[in-house]
């Protein structure tokens, strides 16, 4: 090993420092501006003072070089925003399908909206939007069609009616210029009072059709249009467009908005919308726009098929509860023990309110007869009740002055009862769909809440749905839960197979017997 090679293992990894030894530079005349004096005078093979040395570069200072950022092409731009809104989109599980969609926004400041909306809105408490509002609202603001599955309790109201009442910029006397549906009047009633505070301030008058007879006098062809955005039930809407003279203009509407989409299309409902979008048709800039907190094939196909441009938004999995509901299954055995269970869970402390769901009329006002005279503080609402009791049940429920309510499925859908700490399924959900729906009116917003469903022997063969759901959800369920449609399935077809193979056991001895028969025949 030669003396340079020995000095060079002795320098490596050092750092030279020009500041400290500027005059000894100077002196062997090593600067920059002789770099063919640079080497030693004896020619040999060492690197210059601005190269490296012990493998790292040194050019005069002991800052590093800085390296030259060359500006970013438009592609790489592109992909980067691209690269942020996806991760962004992950983080809230939000998922998109269409063209062209917007960027999620992450906070209300973003929005370029009307004050006063911006002033409800910070009064109302709302610190930053919820993910169906992060995605659905820019969405709205530039006209496109939608079809929305979201989770209950996501905030999917107010993801629809900041983009309306934004767009409709102050009243005007066209009419109605946009019309939002619900398939029930409770949950019209929840949606004209969240239109109500949201619009304060704009001068938008909000209405709802709560008789068909006043309605017809306010808004029939004689009326001023001093009107803008109407909340109703389909049936009530259709009574209106059926008549003659047309009692409701709503020819000028800009904004059709249908909540609990899934519900309004199944059987009775579909022949309502199909009145309600072919007199909105008439106003060529109409967009439509569909929620719920189920997803549903079909209704999918046909958003495709009838909406232009169709976006479609889902927050989560498909068809999944709230993971803000702690839910429970408990096993009775028959009828007769879910009343020993409900007093149970009663006796045992329950924090109300709390909402108690059956599946018919006559289980809901025995059960009441039942409970009332146990000293509880309960009231029972359904639709064979008045308007007016309905509306004064859910005054005192929503004030406090009713601990337990008993409700039919009219009160399962989108109705939002702040606090709501317990729900309990009395009698098993006929669907999976409908579970979702009803465990959804607790745990909302943000809240935890629980859920208690019993069942007992006869609905073994709906268990598995909901208990796939449970699952889902994050919760614990037993094995054997989530395989008995599997185990039915499978002893089903074994059965089948042993008749199938009994069928040809006695098809082949029939054959044999006839054979036999042949033969003593042409003996």
């Amino acid at each position: 090993m030669s003396g340079d090679d020995v000095f060079r293992k002795l320098i490596s990894g050092s750092r030279f420092n020009y500041k400290k030894f500027g005059s000894d530079v100077k002196k062997f005349s090593i600067n920059k501006s002789h770099d063919d004096q640079s080497c030693v005078q004896s020619g040999d093979d060492i690197p210059p003072v601005d190269e490296t040395i012990g493998g790292q570069t040194h050019n005069g200072s002991d800052k590093p070089k800085k390296k030259s950022s060359a500006p970013k092409s438009r592609k790489q731009l592109i992909e980067l925003n691209t690269e942020r809104v996806n991760q962004l989109r992950n983080k809230y599980r939000i998922h998109v399908k269409g063209s062209d969609v917007n960027e999620p926004i992450v906070s209300f400041d973003e929005l370029n909206v009307d004050q006063n909306i911006m002033e409800n809105i910070r009064k109302s408490g709302f610190g930053s939007p919820t993910a169906v509002q992060m995605q659905s609202i820019p969405l709205l603001m530039s006209k496109r069609e939608m079809l929305c599955c979201a989770p209950t309790g996501s905030g999917k109201t107010l993801a629809f009616l900041i983009p309306i009442v934004h767009q409709l910029r102050g009243p005007q006397r066209k009419g109605f210029r946009a019309v939002i549906l619900a398939p029930t009047r409770e949950l019209a009633k929840q949606i004209h009072r969240e239109c109500l505070w949201i619009s304060n301030g704009t001068g938008l008058r909000v209405h709802i059709i709560k008789n068909v007879n006043l309605a017809q006098k306010k808004f029939g062809p004689n009326s001023e249009l001093m009107y803008d955005i109407l909340v109703t039930t389909p049936n009530r809407l259709v009574y209106l467009l059926s008549q003659e003279p047309v009692a409701i203009n709503i020819e000028n509407v800009e904004w059709l908005v249908i909540d609990e989409c899934d519900k309004l299309f199944e059987e009775g409902f579909r022949d309502q919308l199909s009145v309600i979008f072919q007199s909105c048709g008439k106003s060529t800039k109409v967009s439509h726009a569909m929620f719920s907190a189920t997803h549903d094939i079909e209704l999918e196909k046909w958003a495709k098929l009838n909406l232009d441009n169709l976006v479609a938004v889902g927050i989560g999995g498909k068809n999944n509860a709230s993971q803000e509901v702690d839910q429970t299954l408990t096993f009775v055995g028959n009828e007769s023990g879910k009343i020993m269970a409900l007093r149970d869970v009663i006796a045992r402390g329950c924090e109300a309110p709390v909402l108690i769901f059956v599946d018919k009329i006559q289980k809901a006002k025995q059960l009441h007869k039942e409970l009332v005279y146990d000293g509880i503080n309960i009231d029972v609402i359904h639709s064979k009740r008045t308007q007016q009791d309905r509306d004064n049940v859910v005054r005192s429920f929503r004030e406090g002055k009713v601990w337990f309510l008993i409700c039919t499925d009219l009160m399962g859908r989108g109705i939002d009862f702040k606090g709501v700490n317990l729900v309990i399924n009395y009698d098993f959900p006929s669907t999976s769909v409908s579970y979702i729906h009803k465990i959804g009116r607790t745990g909302r917003a943000g809240r935890k809440g629980k859920a208690i469903t019993f069942f007992t022997e006869k609905d073994s063969d709906k268990l598995r749905s909901i208990a796939n759901v449970m699952r889902r959800s994050g919760c614990d369920v037993p094995q054997f839960m989530l395989e008995l449609n599997k185990r039915k399935r499978k002893f089903f077809n074994n059965k089948r197979k042993q008749n199938n193979k009994s069928k040809d056991k006695k098809s082949k001895k029939l054959k044999a017997d006839e054979s036999d028969d042949n033969d003593i025949e042409s003996d």
